[in-house]
Parts: structure tokens; C-alpha cells; sequence
């Protein structure tokens, strides 16, 4: 058994274990730093705190008294720590410690540290700088509330001075438009890292934010951390929870980690995705924990506008180690993806409780550059998940059209600059157990076969009491339950070793197909 250190700070490392379980390690261990026992775990990937900045530590890792592993940590350089508290934030949950932190926030040097004590600390917006370290301490929460009046609007698009270019700030559901400051905004920014064992709490409800959440109330519905073209970004071991929307929202950014975070959010609060990268290059998700009331991660480009003129695709991501613990998709795909999602690899995660495993959404019309492709899963464990593999595109979702002939035709139209394409798909090591609806369900577009679908090792069967569902958001698609899998419109298919047992019908509904590899062990 192996381990590493994946980040560090001046206070504080996280180690991952290498082949040692999947999010949960295969035993409990402990961890002693300079011979004095820290703290006992059993996650893949755990924080280590209170320690100090630019010092030596060796680490020995111990499962039932035995080391299995030790490594030496040496912390990162600080030149000062700035305490909110010595900036006036109260930090009582009544007076409103906006400007005391962003203060603290603009007063800080780089190497400098802005640490958020314990306390309830009443904020609208606080906005990021350059070579920023902000510290949520243990014990510390930020709450937000819901008087729109209190807070900023970025406009979604202003015109430049000469009328040739435009400077996009706000952004909704992929589409340019004015919204709400978010509790931590980033514009512009680089080499920030939010860290901390605190809580971002949007204080959001049912008499507020979620209340006519489709409705432009001012401006669109603000999110938890909005970055708008930030690069080097860390957002380390907080809780976010109760947001007006989507939790995280990376947009047009480079260069990003998110790691052994805690997204929280009620079952039924609308759109309130967990992570959102949008037209971001390089992001990886590692050790975080998934419970909410829309998609774990979705991963868009753009609606219309800003993928067809921008042209800047989602790509490069890494998922690994992650808990997605209810939810509509454990990881998604659009619908809002103009300009392509290409190169995620998604390995060793829990989806546990998720209506989809992974959910591709497109549809006619989202462009040529639409483009889905090298996505890989692998090595997942999957527990209740209503359909464990989908790929929808005849996505029905919000737009005027969603239920024009034009989207919903299964009959080939031609190919123009309106048609998106899904290329390569490879699905690997992964068990799928108490399905409800469909062990898989991948539709592509008669006119544009999904050029490549590959399942190896991959195991389904089925909850012996289903909840029926349509298996993806289409028109002409009724409820079912006990489905096997379904898959139309793929130029190659390649079945190695998959099983699907428990299903009602056939196992596998295969039509359309150009080329088909079925290896011995399907069945």
C-alpha cells in the first residue's frame, strides 16, 4: 500500500492512498505525525490540519498498529496570517461582515493567509484577488441570505467601446444574462486557493431562492463559488451547502482543483447542481462528497451563443474518488454544450442513490462543434442508480422547440451546422447493482451514429421492487421498469464480458447498429 501527498499549504496536507479502496479505504488506519498519533480514518483521500507553516514533518501511516507507509511533509512558507476578526467581522450571525473580510481579503499580501474563526459570519458577496489564501476554519460558517438588494449584478453582456468586441460577466443555464454576485466571486483572478474544515451556507429555502427559481427576479439566482475566466484556483476541504443554484460554477477557466469538499443541498431544491464546469480546460474533482437535488457534476459549453461564437469546449477533466450520493446524474454531459466536452476520465467513484450514472444530454440543433468525445469510465461501483448509462439526443429540455418535430424526429434529417456528433465512449470495470429502469439507454442520432461505444467488464442487475421511469427526457418515451440494455444509432459497438441479469425482457435491444463485437462472457 501506497500513499502521497496531492496538496499542501502552510497549515495543513492531503494525502490519497493509491489502489486502497474506492472513496472508503479497504481498512481503517491511522495517522502519527513526528511519532504522536493525529487523527483515524478510513477515506481514500483525508486532510491533515493544524500543523505549521514551513516545517518538517515525517508522516507513518498504521493499519491495526502495523506501519504500512511513511512519508515526509515539509509545509509551505507564510509571511502573515490576517484574522477577520481584527477587520471588525463580528462573526455573531446578526451584523453584516461583508466589508470587514473583504477587507481582510484586500489587505492581504502575497503569502499572507485571511483566516475565518469560528463564528457565524453574516455575508452577501466577497470577491477574490490575485495570490489569495482564504482560510474557512473549523467551526467557521459564512452565511448568505436573500435580500436581493444587498447584492451586485454581473451583466451578462456589455457592449465595448468601439462595438466590435463585448465583456461577458453573468451567465445563466449557459446563455449570457445578468445574475446575482455569488457568496465567493472570482474575476480575473489566478493563484487563489480556498481551504478550510468551515461551511459556505446559502441559507437558501422554499420562501426565497427557490421559490419561482425560474423567474429573473432582478437578476438569475446567484451560486455558492462563481469563477468567470480565473486560472489556478484550489477549493480545498469546505462544505457547501444550501445554495440559491449551482454550488461551484468554473466558467471560461483554466487550471483548477477541487478536492475533499462536501456539497450539500436538499433532494428537491431546484437546479442546485454540485459542480458545473463550463468551456474549463484542466479541472480535476478528486474526494468529494455528493448529496443534492440536480447533477453531481454537469459539464457544459455553452447553449447557443457563447459556444457557437466562443468555440471553447470543456475539456481535460479528471473525476476520481468521489462520493455522488443522490442526485439527478452522478456526471453529466449539457444539455448546454455548444462547443463540446472532450477528454474526461471518471474512475474509482460511488454512485449511490443517482437517477443516472453517467448522462449524456444533446440534441439537433446544439451545432457542428458539439462535439462529445474520449470520455471514459472506469473502475466505478454503482448502488441503486435508476439507469446507470445514458445517452440522450433528443434531449427534450427547456427551450421553445423542446417538442418540435425538428428535435424529437427519430427518422435521419440532414446533416448541417445545426447536427452535434458523439464520438468515443468507453465504459470499463464497473458494476452496476439494483438498477430500476434501464441497465443502459444510448440513443444517438439516426443522421449522426455515435461513432464508437465500448463496454468491458460491466455488470447490471436489478432492485426486485423497481420505481418505474422514462429512462431519458425525450418524447415518445413511456415509463418502464426492468429494462435491459438499449442502445440505437452507434457505428461500432463493443461488448467484452458484460452480464445483465434480472432484467424483464430482452437483455440487450440492439438496432442500428453498423458493427457489433460481442466477446464471450456477454450475456
Amino acid at each position: 500500500m501506497k500513499a502521497k501527498v496531492v496538496f499542501k499549504t502552510s497549515r495543513k496536507f492531503l494525502l490519497e492512498w493509491e489502489d486502497f479502496g474506492i472513496y472508503y479505504t479497504d481498512h481503517e488506519y491511522e495517522i502519527w505525525i513526528n511519532e504522536q498519533f493525529v487523527i483515524k480514518s478510513n477515506k481514500v483521500i483525508q486532510t491533515v490540519t493544524d500543523l505549521k507553516p514551513d516545517t518538517d514533518y515525517n508522516v507513518s501511516l498504521r493499519v491495526a498498529e502495523k506501519e504500512v507507509c511513511s512519508f515526509k511533509v515539509h509545509t509551505e512558507y507564510e509571511f502573515v496570517t490576517l484574522n477577520v476578526k481584527s477587520f471588525g467581522a463580528r462573526g455573531d450571525g446578526i451584523h453584516d461582515d461583508t466589508l470587514a473580510i473583504q477587507t481582510a481579503i484586500a489587505a492581504c499580501p502575497k503569502e499572507g493567509r485571511v483566516y475565518v474563526p469560528k463564528g457565524n459570519y453574516l455575508i452577501t458577496s466577497l470577491f477574490l484577488k490575485n495570490d489569495l489564501i482564504l482560510d474557512i476554519g473549523k467551526g467557521a460558517v459564512l452565511m448568505g441570505h436573500a435580500r436581493r438588494e444587498a447584492f451586485g449584478v454581473l451583466p451578462g453582456m456589455i457592449q465595448s467601446y468601439d462595438e466590435k468586441s463585448e465583456y461577458n460577466l453573468g451567465s445563466w443555464e449557459g446563455n449570457p444574462l445578468d445574475m446575482f454576485t455569488s457568496m465567493i466571486t472570482g474575476i480575473n483572478i489566478s493563484n487563489v486557493v480556498i481551504t478550510g474544515e468551515g461551511v459556505l451556507d446559502g441559507m437558501a429555502s422554499f420562501e426565497d431562492w427557490w421559490k419561482d427559481d425560474r423567474a429573473k427576479i432582478g437578476a438569475f439566482r446567484p451560486r455558492m463559488i462563481f469563477l468567470n475566466r480565473c486560472e489556478n484556483v484550489v477549493i480545498h476541504g469546505v462544505t457547501v451547502q444550501n445554495s440559491p443554484a449551482w454550488n461551484i460554477h468554473p466558467y471560461f477557466s483554466e487550471r483548477l482543483r477541487f478536492l475533499d469538499l462536501t456539497i450539500l443541498n436538499p433532494w428537491d431544491s431546484p437546479n442546485t447542481d454540485g459542480i458545473d464546469p463550463e468551456s474549463v480546460n484542466d479541472l480535476e474533482i478528486a474526494g468529494v462528497y455528493f448529496s443534492l437535488g440536480d447533477d453531481c457534476i454537469a459539464i457544459k459549453s455553452g447553449k447557443y451563443y457563447m459556444g457557437h461564437k466562443y468555440k471553447v469546449p470543456s475539456q481535460n477533466i479528471r473525476v476520481r474518488q468521489c462520493f455522488m450520493n443522490h442526485g439527478h446524474g452522478a456526471v453529466t454531459i449539457g444539455s448546454e454544450m455548444a462547443a463540446g466536452v472532450k477528454n474526461l476520465h471518471v474512475k474509482d467513484c460511488l454512485f449511490h442513490k443517482t437517477d443516472r450514472g453517467l448522462r449524456i444530454k444533446t440534441r439537433r440543433g446544439r451545432g457542428k462543434d458539439a462535439i462529445v468525445e474520449d470520455i471514459c469510465f472506469e473502475n466505478i461501483k454503482m448502488d441503486h442508480v435508476l439507469t446507470p448509462f445514458v445517452l440522450n439526443s433528443f434531449y427534450n429540455c427547456c427551450d421553445p422547440d423542446r417538442h418540435s418535430d425538428y428535435v424529437k424526429c427519430k427518422s435521419p434529417l440532414p446533416v448541417d451546422d445545426r447536427t452535434p456528433s458523439v464520438r468515443q465512449m468507453v465504459f470499463r470495470n464497473i458494476e452496476a447493482h439494483n438498477c430500476h429502469v434501464a441497465g443502459a439507454f444510448l440513443y444517438g442520432l439516426p443522421e449522426m451514429k455515435v461513432d464508437y461505444v465500448e463496454f468491458d467488464n460491466v455488470s447490471i442487475d436489478y432492485d426486485t421492487d423497481p420505481e418505474p421511469d422514462e429512462p431519458a427526457m425525450m418524447d415518445d418515451i413511456e415509463l418502464v421498469a426492468k429494462m435491459g440494455v438499449f442502445i440505437s444509432n452507434v457505428h461500432k459497438l463493443v461488448l467484452k464480458n458484460v452480464t445483465v441479469t434480472g432484467c424483464d425482457g430482452e437483455p440487450f435491444i440492439l438496432e442500428h447498429i453498423d458493427e457489433l463485437i460481442m466477446e464471450e462472457g456477454t450475456e
